[in-house]
């Protein structure tokens, strides 16, 4: 496997994702899909992280240990961020819907565009 086929499949992802949410009515789909375009952006993140940086590193001999797991494993630290900035827009997005629902008894986002009762 090489770079290429990986940002393919992250590209291929995240064009899914982005379909989704601006296609779908449901705010419940509108959140898988930018969940979808989220992990799309961490497979990048990791691809880079893995091809890019060992080569960095060899045209570096002098670099120390520290410093060398430090920028190998810069892409998977980007990538628990992502994850956990999603799950609190997950937990914030839910109890957006759960709000509208109770009030409005929808999901759909086109209805929701209206906020007053």
């Amino acid at each position: 496997m090489s770079l290429e086929n990986f940002l393919i499949v992250s590209a291929v992802l995240f064009a899914i994702g982005l379909y989704g949410a601006l296609s779908k009515r449901n705010a419940i789909a509108v959140l898988m899909s930018i969940e979808l375009m989220f992990n799309a952006v961490n497979l990048a993140a990791v691809a880079f992280s893995r091809y890019t940086l060992p080569a960095a590193l060899a045209s570096r001999p002098s670099a120390g240990g520290d410093q060398m797991v430090h920028l190998l494993l810069t892409g998977q630290i980007f990538s628990i961020f992502i994850i956990t900035i999603a799950a609190a827009e997950v937990a914030l997005g839910l109890a957006i819907v759960i709000a509208i629902y109770r009030s409005r008894s929808t999901v759909f986002v086109t209805d929701a565009t209206q906020m007053r009762r």
